[in-house]
Order: structure tokens, then C-alpha cells, then sequence
């Protein structure tokens, strides 16, 4: 049976374990402690639960964000009272952030305990603030079936609120008193007889890890001449912004992107961190160079747009940023979550709606003239009658007749720049950091899971991630764009995933080293593309740099470690890159188990002045592209 009926506190736990386990919770990640000893006890004796103990709360808090940030399903955390639940501080901003189901319990002294300099205790009522999406500190333990009613009940409410309407952390303080241990308690003993559990947890259903919707908001269903979606359908000069992302059902994502595109005709500008790079041949409107293109000032006050529909966060780019602030189209922003996206507050609209809902209802807007109708098939999958299929890892060399120039002048200045960045790039044999973001979009194995640090290597990745048909899986942590927990979230994306791969400065894999001590627990296969310019190279291409005193000391903070070493601690796998072809061969067919580490050393210096002499050289726009 389930449940154990030894003492107040085992039958307290785990039913708490039991009703997780059957609404569909398949994973906790628990810290040691005293405090939390009955969790820890529960949960380690249900054996449909997946328990997995890990010594650094700050590791295991994003070791299970990353497992969470994979599946689209709530992941547990437990740990002992006082500063345990601190080091979840950082994880738990970040799922609220980033919309990531959580669910926290902390255990906790009983009230007596408080205050009262009893140890190991602090006040953790309420300790993430406003973050979670909901909170509460649960009754102390009680064994009557209706406590046990209540504390089902509750824990029901929670993992909905992990969920909806918007996914993010909630927190459950939980306090025990002693025993907590599972000594006998002839009374408690006494209640099992009285308990049926199959009528206790009748109605229990899982979970879905669909992703949460709300409705459609009033505007987008307007009607009259002048609904929002007949607006769309008369702009010619409208854009689509595919900003970070990491969908559960990523095709499907892309697809809805891709049959907006073709209805109204309008480019898709595509975030590097955003999966519809990978799914090229979807879109034949793709714009993966728009940061690179809107440093040309002529280009950008051409490519000026009227309505720019955005999906979800806005891109990193700083330059479409200030351009989409200095233009000031109207703005649609579409997610299904209660969030505020709109960093630049601008002339906004929030759509609280999927986009693969807004897809669905687009098709259904009547046509602009009688007896006219804009509408295309959707796409099936893989095929486009567009555009021709794209060759794995790159593009396809014919691109649609758009009706409107505002849409041609965007696709030859994409293709001009994408060939002039390739060009240049393919021809450096140098080791050079830009070159892996570019090299790795075309050479991974199809579908490869792949987790980007803060910092330089998002960048690199949204200047330099080449468009490709591999159907890679990017995953990140852009919430609060922290690089604190970045080795420990990438074994959770790939903890019982397939072989993945994590791009990471040496800052922030040294700023998570404890994440090793996952190791023995981690199940799959996890390669640690290392970036190695001791320092932060961020930092190299803002104008602190040209400060020196305080910079180099202060800002770049150059650690000097010798990772070799440092893997041989942890009994991590360790190599040098010496060259791109050593590169390529190490990456085209990945590991089954285990964790590696491939050094790329480079000289942050004068890859931020290749950066700099490099991104503003682009083509000016040609005849061909020009605007009458």
C-alpha cells in the first residue's frame, strides 16, 4: 500500500507523494536534511516517482528546471528548513520568469519552533515574494481523513496552479514536528483500517503537458470592416517577430508561424533561440540576419513597418529593439499567459492567445473583396508549394514571388547578408568564437536538444545561427537571463533525454562547477561546448571595456583555471579543439551516456573586434531591392 501508516508524519507524506504520483508527477529532485526526512522517506518509497537526490540546493533547484523546462510538466523539490530554501531563490525566479512549472516543498519547523533560536530555522512564510504562482504554508501534520482530505485537496490546487493559466513555481512550506522518522504510533496504526484508498483518491486524473490558453481576447474577434485581422490582411508592410522560445510541441509552433506568414504575406524575423530557424523549409519568409541587417540605417528606415505581430518575448537584439522603439509600428503581441512583454511600451496590444490559435482563427477571417479570398493550404509537413524542400543544415536556393515589394526588399537583403556572413565565416580556419555557433547549426545530429548560456553565447547564436531543416531543440534560461545554475538546467534538459549538447561561456559553467556532482545521477548523455577566453566576453563589447583600470579585474574577471583539471576531479571527460575539423568530427554523431567537455580556447580580445569589423560590413541595398 501507498500510504504508511507508521506515524503522523509518514501518513502526512505520503499522501502528499501518492496524490503527485497520480495526477502525473513523474519526477522530484530532493535535497538532504532532517527536517525533510518524511518527504524524503515518502517519495523515496514510491517507486512510480523518479527521486533523485542531489547535495547542492542551488544545483538541484535548477536541475530541475531544466527537467521541467523539457517535459511542459511540473517537477518537485524538497528540502530541509533555513537556508536550504534560499539557494532556490535564483531557480524559482527564473521559472516564474520564464512561465516553467515548479513545485517547491520546503520543509520547515513547527511554530513553536519559531523565533526562538531553536536552529535551523528562519522565516519561511512566503520567502520567494511575489514569484511563485501561488503559495501557502500547509497545516501542521494531522491524521484524521479530513486533514487528509484537506492536505489531498490542496495538493491538487497546487500542481494546477504549476500550470494555470500561466506555468511557473508554487511553493508549499511544510511543517513537521517530531518524530521524523518512521517510528511506530500505535494510533496512527489503528487509522489504516478505516482508510480506503481507492476511494480516497477517486477523480485523481494526470495532468496534460499541453500548453495553457486562454481564449482569445476581445479585439482579436472583433468584427466590422475594420477587425484587427482585416487590418492585417490590407498591410503590405507588416512583420512577424519569432522571439525566444522553447515550445513543447515545436513543429506545431512553427507551422502556425509559418501559415500566418503565407496568409498575410509578411517576413518572420526568427530569434536564434526560437526553433523556426530549424524548421526552415516551413517558412519560406524566413529573416534570420535582421540584427546584422538593420545596422545599414538607409535599410532600416526602408524596412519600416506599420504592424508587427510579436510571439511571445521579444529577440535579444538590442538593434531591433531600439529600431522597433524609434519606428513605433502597432503592435500585437501573442502568448497565452497574463505577462506584460512589452519591455519598450510601445503602441501594444496584448493577445492573450496561442499562436497556433491565432493561426487557426486567421483561417476563418472572411476575405477582403467579395468573391476573393486570401487564404492558402496550411503546409503539410516537410513539404511547402512555395517553396522547394531545404537539404539538411541549409537553405534551398529558390525563394517565393511575393505580391508585395515590402516583403521582397526584406528576402534579398536576407539572402545578400546571409551569403556575405557565410562567406566570411567559412573562410576563417582560425579558432574563432563566432564560427561555432555557425558551424553547430549545421552539423549536429536532426533534433539534438540543445541548452545556450547567457551572455556572449546567446548572442553569437542569434547573429550567426545559420537557418537549417535539423530540427534542433534550443533551450536556455532568458527569464532573468542569470548565468547562475547553467551546467545543473542542461543535465535536466537532457536527463533521460536524447544526447544533448549545452554552449557555454567558461564564467558560467565555473559558476555552477557544483552541477558535476550530478554525475552519478544523470541518465543520458550531455556534451559541454566550452568556450574558454578567461573572462566574461560580454563584457568586451560594451563601452565599459575601453576603462582599463577597473576593467580587466572588475568586469572581465579572468579565473585562469585549468579545466583539464578541473574535470579530472569531477571524472569528467576533457578535450582540447585544436581545429574546426576535429570540431565537426566530435559533434555529427554525439555519446550515449555520460558528460564531456570540448575546450574551444579562444582570445575574447579580437573576437569582439571580429565582431565589431565584421557585423556593420553588409551589402547596400542593390536595385533589385530597392522601393519605388
Amino acid at each position: 500500500m501507498p500510504i504508511y501508516f507508521r506515524n503522523t508524519n509518514t501518513v502526512w507524506a505520503s499522501v502528499l507523494a501518492e496524490t503527485l504520483q497520480r495526477v502525473g508527477l513523474t519526477t522530484a529532485v530532493i535535497c538532504p536534511g532532517s527536517r525533510s526526512a518524511p518527504l524524503t522517506i515518502a517519495f523515496a518509497q514510491n517507486n512510480k516517482i523518479e527521486t533523485i537526490p542531489i547535495l547542492d540546493e542551488r544545483s538541484a533547484s535548477f536541475f530541475a528546471l531544466g527537467i521541467a523546462q523539457k517535459s511542459g510538466l511540473p517537477t518537485a523539490l524538497i528540502c530541509t528548513s533555513g537556508t536550504a530554501a534560499a539557494n532556490f531563490y535564483p531557480a524559482i525566479i527564473e521559472a516564474r520568469e520564464s512561465r516553467i512549472p515548479l513545485l517547491i516543498f520546503t520543509a520547515d519547523r513547527p511554530p513553536e519552533l519559531r523565533d526562538c533560536h531553536a536552529g535551523q530555522a528562519i522565516d519561511q512564510v512566503k520567502i520567494y515574494g511575489n514569484y511563485p504562482n501561488w503559495q501557502a504554508e500547509l497545516a501542521i501534520p494531522s491524521a484524521s481523513i479530513g486533514m487528509l482530505d484537506y492536505l489531498r485537496q490542496t495538493i491538487v490546487y497546487a500542481i494546477e496552479r504549476s500550470i494555470f493559466p500561466t506555468k511557473g513555481p508554487v511553493h508549499l512550506n511544510i511543517p513537521f514536528r517530531d518524530p521524523l522518522v518512521p517510528v511506530p504510533d500505535i494510533a496512527v496504526e489503528a487509522l489504516e483500517t478505516q482508510f480506503n484508498p481507492e476511494h480516497f483518491f477517486a477523480g485523481l486524473e494526470p495532468i496534460c503537458a499541453g500548453e495553457s490558453s486562454t481564449p482569445p481576447s476581445p479585439p482579436l474577434l472583433r468584427g466590422g470592416e475594420e477587425s484587427t485581422m482585416q487590418q492585417w490582411h490590407k498591410c503590405s508592410k507588416g512583420i512577424i517577430i519569432a522571439g525566444v522560445s522553447q515550445p513543447q510541441f515545436a513543429e506545431k509552433y512553427c507551422s502556425a508561424i509559418a501559415q500566418i506568414s503565407q496568409l498575410l504575406n509578411w517576413p518572420v524575423l526568427a530569434e536564434g533561440l526560437s526553433p523556426v530557424r530549424n524548421y526552415a523549409q516551413l517558412n519560406p519568409h524566413l529573416i534570420s540576419t535582421y540584427d546584422l541587417i538593420l545596422r545599414n540605417r538607409e535599410l532600416a528606415d526602408k524596412l519600416t513597418p506599420e504592424i508587427a505581430i510579436q510571439i511571445g518575448d521579444l529577440p535579444t537584439s538590442k538593434e531591433l529593439r531600439n529600431w522597433l522603439d524609434k519606428t513605433q509600428p502597432k503592435r500585437y503581441i501573442i502568448d497565452p499567459s497574463h505577462h506584460n512583454f512589452d519591455p519598450l511600451h510601445g503602441k501594444t496590444i496584448h493577445l492573450r492567445t496561442s499562436v497556433e490559435n491565432l493561426a487557426t482563427i486567421l483561417t476563418l477571417v472572411p476575405p477582403l473583396n467579395k468573391g476573393e479570398s486570401t487564404l492558402v493550404p496550411p503546409l503539410n509537413k516537410g513539404e511547402s508549394t512555395l517553396v522547394p524542400p531545404l537539404n539538411k543544415g541549409g537553405l534551398g536556393g529558390v525563394l517565393t514571388s511575393p505580391s508585395n515589394e515590402y516583403l521582397q526588399l526584406w528576402r534579398n537583403t536576407e539572402i545578400q547578408v546571409r551569403e556575405t556572413i557565410d562567406q566570411k565565416i567559412s573562410a576563417i580556419n582560425k579558432i574563432i568564437e563566432p564560427k561555432v555557433s555557425w558551424l553547430l547549426s549545421q552539423i549536429l545530429p536532426p533534433a539534438t536538444p540543445i541548452f545556450i548560456a547567457n551572455s556572449m553565447p546567446v548572442r553569437d547564436v542569434e547573429f550567426f545561427w545559420k537557418p537549417n531543416n535539423l530540427e534542433i531543440k534550443p533551450f536556455f534560461n532568458r527569464g532573468a537571463n542569470g548565468i547562475d545554475g547553467t551546467l545543473s538546467t542542461a543535465l535536466g534538459v537532457a536527463h533521460r533525454n536524447q544526447s544533448s549538447i549545452m554552449l557555454t561561456g567558461d564564467l558560467a559553467l565555473l559558476h555552477d562547477t557544483n552541477g558535476f556532482l550530478i554525475k552519478n545521477k544523470f541518465v543520458g548523455h550531455l556534451t559541454i561546448i566550452l568556450i574558454n577566453n578567461n573572462g566574461g566576453g560580454i563584457f568586451e563589447m560594451l563601452p565599459v571595456a575601453k576603462f582599463d583600470p577597473p576593467f580587466e579585474e572588475f568586469f572581465a574577471t579572468p579565473q585562469h583555471i585549468n579545466f583539464a583539471q578541473l574535470c579530472a576531479t569531477y571524472g569528467v571527460e576533457h578535450e582540447v579543439i585544436e581545429d574546426w575539423e576535429q570540431f565537426k568530427q566530435k559533434l555529427i554523431s554525439l555519446p550515449n551516456s555520460g558528460i564531456r567537455v570540448l575546450e574551444v580556447q579562444t582570445d575574447r580580445r579580437s573576437d569582439a573586434k571580429w565582431r565589431q569589423d565584421n557585423l556593420s560590413e553588409l551589402p547596400t541595398p542593390t536595385a533589385r531591392s530597392s522601393m519605388v
